[in-house]
C-alpha cells in the first residue's frame, strides 16, 4: 500500500471530527452524518484489516469483580482472586458463559499477587509477594479448585510435563530469569523426576516437552522436559538475555544482540544451535513476540514479521505501531491481539495479527478497560462491577 495511503488513513483514525472537544459539547450530528461516520468507520477498518469488522456484538456479562480483585485467563477458565476477602476467594467461571454461576469457589492464601497456566487437568496457580517474584506453585484441580499438590518455587508448564525452578525478580517481566536447580516434576503428583543444577543465573523457556535454558555466559541447553536428558547444547553471542530475548518459534532461535555497533537479529537451529541467518534490527525500543509461526516485531516505526528460519520479512504493517498488544497468555501458535483507536476516539477497534498480517475484526464500545485474552475472546472491565466477555473470531 502506498505510503501516502497509510499517511490518510493515520489521520482519520488518530483525529476523528471530535479530537480536542470536551465530551459533555459535542452535539449529536445529524443521522445523515451519524450514518457517514459508520460507512467511513468500516470501510476504513476494511483497508486496515482486508475485512470489515464484525457488526455490533451484543457481550456477554460476566461476574461481580470488585475494584481490587485479580482478574486471569488460564486455559479454558476464567479466574477471579478476590483478595478483599479473608482469606482471599478464588473463583473460576466458564468464560462462553461468564454470567453463570462460577464453575467452583475456594480460599487462597494470601499474596501480593497471582498468575496461572494450565498443564493438562490441573491449574498451575503461582503466588506472588513484592520482593521476590513467585514464592509458591499450587497444583489444583480444573474441575474442583480442590489443591492436588504444593511446591515452594514457580512451576512452569512444557506441555504435558512441568519443570519447578526459584525465579529472579526482572525489571522487565515478572518471572522467567532463574537461579539454583531446575527441576522436572510429576504433574500427577507434585514429586521431583530429575533435577539439572545452574552455575549461574539463566533464562528458562519452557517449551511443549522441552525446556531451553540460556545461561549469563551465552551457553544454551536444550533439555528433555520429562527427563532431564540434555538434548542440545550451543554458544549465543552476548545479548541482554532476557523473558523475551531469545524468542522461541518452533525449531528455530531468534536473538537480538549487538553487533559492530549496531543491532542484529540472529537465527539459529535447534537443538544444535547452528546460526542460520543474520539482519540488522532496527535501531531504538523493539519488542518481539512469537505470533503464529512468526516472530512479530514492533518498533518505532511500525510492526513487521519475519520468518525465524529465514530472517525473510514476511509483512509490514506501518500503522501498526499506534496499536497495544492485549495482555494473555503467550501462545506460539496463536496469532496476538491488538487493540487501536476508532476514528471516534472513543470507541477501540480489536485486531489479530498472525502469518497473514493484520485483520480488523470487532468494535469495542467506549469505556472499556482492563481488557485480555481469555478463552476464544477478551474480557474487559465495562465501568460497572462486572466484566464483559467479548468473542473474537477464529484466525
Amino acid at each position: 500500500m502506498r505510503a501516502d495511503v497509510w499517511a490518510r488513513m493515520s489521520v482519520l483514525i488518530e483525529l476523528g471530527d471530535d479530537r480536542g472537544a470536551p465530551l459533555d459539547e459535542r452535539r449529536p450530528p445529524p443521522q445523515v452524518s451519524r450514518r457517514w461516520r459508520v460507512a467511513a468507520l468500516v470501510a476504513i477498518c476494511g483497508l486496515l484489516g482486508g475485512a470489515s469488522p464484525a457488526g455490533r456484538l451484543s457481550p456477554q456479562v460476566g461476574p461481580v469483580v470488585p475494584a481490587g480483585a485479580t482478574v486471569l485467563g488460564a486455559g479454558p477458565l476464567l479466574l477471579v482472586v478476590d483478595r478483599d476477602q479473608s482469606p482471599p476467594m478464588l473463583s473460576a467461571y466458564d468464560p462462553a458463559a461468564p454470567g453463570g454461576p462460577p464453575r467452583w469457589r475456594v480460599t487462597v492464601p494470601p499474596a501480593a499477587g497471582w498468575s496461572a497456566e494450565v498443564v493438562g487437568d490441573l491449574l498451575l496457580l503461582v503466588e506472588r509477594d513484592q520482593t521476590r517474584g513467585a514464592r509458591v506453585t499450587t497444583a489444583r484441580s480444573m474441575r474442583t479448585g480442590q489443591p492436588m499438590w504444593r511446591r515452594p518455587e514457580r512451576v512452569y508448564a512444557a506441555g504435558d510435563a512441568a519443570v519447578a525452578v526459584s525465579e529472579v525478580r526482572s525489571a522487565s517481566d515478572p518471572g522467567r530469569r532463574v537461579e539454583g536447580t531446575v527441576h522436572g516434576v510429576d504433574p500427577a503428583t507434585g514429586a521431583t523426576r530429575w533435577s539439572v543444577p545452574l552455575p549461574s543465573t539463566a533464562v528458562l523457556r519452557a517449551l511443549p516437552g522441552q525446556v531451553l535454558l540460556v545461561q549469563d555466559n551465552g551457553l544454551v541447553r536444550l533439555l528433555d522436559a520429562r527427563d532431564g536428558v540434555e538434548r542440545g547444547r550451543g554458544q549465543l553471542p552476548p545479548a541482554d538475555y532476557g523473558p523475551d530475548n531469545p524468542q522461541i518459534v518452533d525449531a528455530h532461535l531468534v536473538l537480538r544482540h549487538p553487533v559492530a555497533g549496531a543491532v542484529a537479529l540472529t537465527g539459529y537451529d535447534l537443538p544444535g544451535l547452528a546460526p542460520r541467518w543474520q539482519a540488522p534490527a532496527p535501531p531504538g525500543e523493539l519488542t518481539l513476540r512469537a505470533c503464529q509461526g512468526l516472530i512479530c516485531g514492533q518498533d518505532e516505526q511500525g510492526r513487521w514479521a519475519i520468518d525465524a528460519g529465514t530472517g525473510a520479512r514476511v509483512w509490514s504493517w506501518p500503522d501498526g505501531v499506534r496499536w497495544r498488544t492485549v495482555a494473555g497468555p503467550r501462545v506460539p501458535a496463536e496469532p496476538l491481539v491488538v487493540l487501536g483507536l476508532a476514528a471516534d476516539g472513543r470507541r477501540a477497534l480489536v485486531a489479530t495479527v498472525g502469518r497473514a498480517g493484520h485483520r480488523v475484526s470487532v468494535v469495542l464500545p467506549a469505556g472499556l478497560t482492563d481488557c485480555r485474552r481469555v478463552g476464544a475472546g477478551l474480557i474487559c472491565r465495562d465501568g460497572t462491577a462486572r466484566v464483559t466477555f467479548w468473542p473474537l473470531d477464529a484466525p
